[in-house]
């Protein structure tokens, strides 16, 4: 069974797949277009970005939140192709953000296990373009919808925003405490300070989110890249599966 220290990302042990296999299209998010398959012309000849650390000043800041959960050091350890590494990437990426979701049903639920065996013996597929990673996802999905409605029990209208517009919302302080916020747009949303423990927060869109102080103890179903794309302190409460991001500010900046 993995656990979530194997599903995050170690560039140590990739060759740059997200570098040169993904698109870019010029934005707030990339400065440039690069076409698929192309590298990018900051990554080094040992596979590492030459501006890692100032990926954010130099206008890269889509590199800062994108998230293989590992996928990137699997592809490259199973020695294929270029060609069969760059179609694999996606899929494998996808097939291992389940697996991060299922690791954490697992601690509450056995009935995880069938699931993450399911997932893992899909992952080894030779040829990852033929996974319909829809029905994978839909499967899942399942499985996590109940788990999300065990642990956060009744809630009243005010706490279910599932897929809500919530686009530079006014939250601070806000009780959302076990509230379902399954894909609602948070970008822009004032959360400082907010109580966001045991949220179902699967999907949701925190970009520019400003979670300063806020409390995500225990948060259902939170990626590592949802927090990176977000602004947050010191005072900011995560749960411990994902880390502080080293672009937060400190406590009260």
């Amino acid at each position: 069974m993995p656990n979530k220290t194997e599903l995050r990302a170690d560039c140590t042990s990739c060759v740059g797949l997200c570098c040169i296999a993904l698109t870019f299209n010029k934005s707030a998010d990339f400065a440039l277009d690069k076409p698929a398959g192309e590298p990018c012309p900051n990554l080094s000849d040992d596979f590492r970005c030459s501006i890692h650390k100032d990926l954010r000043s130099k206008g890269f800041q889509g590199c800062t939140v994108y998230d293989c959960f590992g996928a990137g050091q699997e592809i490259t350890r199973r020695g294929q192709s270029s060609a069969e590494m760059f179609a694999a990437l996606p899929v494998l990426r996808q097939l291992h953000e389940l697996l991060w979701y299922l690791t954490e049903v697992l601690e509450y639920d056995e009935a995880a296990r069938p699931a993450i065996a399911r997932i893992e013996d899909v992952s080894r597929t030779p040829d990852l373009t033929t996974v319909d990673v829809n029905a994978e996802r839909a499967a899942v999905n399942e499985l996590l919808l109940k788990t999300s409605q065990r642990l956060r029990g009744k809630q009243s209208k005010k706490k279910e925003r599932r897929g809500a517009d919530l686009i530079g919302a006014r939250l601070r302080g806000a009780d959302l405490a076990k509230a379902n916020l399954r894909g609602a747009y948070l970008i822009g949303a004032d959360l400082r300070g907010a109580d966001l423990r045991q949220a179902d927060l699967i999907g949701a869109d925190l970009r520019d989110a400003d979670l300063r102080g806020a409390d995500l103890t225990g948060a259902l179903f939170l990626t590592q890249s949802q927090v990176n794309a977000a602004r947050g302190d010191q005072a900011t409460k995560l749960p411990t599966a994902v880390t502080r991001p080293s672009h937060w500010t400190a406590a009260g900046a």
